[in-house]
């Protein structure tokens, strides 16, 4: 990498004809300057200038090593420059694991907004509720929820949720409203596999409540559709469920108590990312803030 760099400066110092001239141009003192390019002669074994005191000239082997030197000094500066373009306007494939029920429910028209905004960029999404393998598959970036798993993975986080009690009209209307967060064990409720228990607060006491119901599933999405059918209670996240709530077909129950936070993240394999998925986890954090 040094002499990569002491060729940048040598290609300086032939342009300006002069080592003070190209230490003005470039920031660097004129002896230090000199000593680069003679540490440079003596790495190649030939001299590359003969020096006066008011001007430098190139020798036979220093014209030769100029004109290669400029190529490939002009081939890096293109390189910076394009790279530069494509943080300015990213482009390529992403490849993106997503939540299945929150890419469906929310993520979908924040992808559409970001699809428009960077039109290089095609996308290849994959939603399944197995937690892919960054390491084995060839996906950039993967959107959790939930806490991250501890991991050599980097991990990102996006938002983090509230969720919310809600039910329908008709659950309502057939079972009346719990009264305090002790009712939700006469209820109907709907729930993950693993949260039998729901931990509610209103923000001066945090209870825990055991609930109970016909249905146990893996899918918010099901639970969201099923509460909306009058199927029984559920605490999702208000974002999960704009749509039933502006068509009524869900309303929000024990309005001054809410669920523990629910965390959304980004999880990549390192921190060196190509612009592409840069963007991509930007765009998301400041939209789901």
């Amino acid at each position: 990498m040094e002499l990569l760099n002491d060729m940048a400066l040598f290609v300086e110092v032939v342009k300006a004809k002069s080592f003070r001239g190209a230490a003005e141009i470039i920031g660097v003192p004129n002896s230090t300057l000199s000593r680069r390019i003679s540490t440079l002669e003596k790495a190649i074994g030939l001299r590359l200038l003969h020096r006066t005191t008011r001007r430098i000239e190139l020798t036979e082997a220093g014209q030769i090593y100029f004109e290669r030197c400029k190529r490939i000094v002009d081939e890096a500066r293109l390189a910076h420059e394009q790279l530069g373009e494509m943080l300015e306007q990213p482009s390529g494939l992403l490849r993106v694991s997503l939540p299945v029920d929150f890419a469906n429910t929310y993520l979908a028209p924040l992808i559409a907004d970001f699809a428009r905004q960077y039109p290089g960029i095609s996308f290849e999404f994959d939603l399944t509720p197995r937690r892919v393998d960054l390491v084995a598959e060839p996906f950039d970036v993967a959107i959790r929820m939930g806490e991250p798993e501890p991991s050599h993975m980097i991990a990102r986080p996006l938002a983090r949720l509230r969720p919310y009690l809600y039910a329908s009209p008709h659950y309502i209307a057939l079972h009346g409203k719990p009264a305090n967060p002790s009712e939700l064990g006469q209820h109907e409720c709907l729930y993950m596999l693993k949260g039998k228990v729901w931990t509610l607060s209103n923000g001066t006491e945090t209870v825990e409540v055991a609930v109970d119901g016909r249905f146990r599933l893996n899918s918010i999405g099901l639970i969201r559709r099923l509460a909306a059918l009058g199927m029984g209670i559920a605490i999702l996240p208000e974002e999960i469920v704009s749509d039933e709530l502006a068509d009524k077909s869900l309303q929000r129950i024990l309005p001054d108590w809410q669920g523990a936070p629910m965390s959304v993240y980004a999880i990549t394999e390192t921190r060196l990312l190509p612009a592409k998925t840069q963007r991509f986890i930007e765009f998301l954090r400041s939209r789901l803030k």
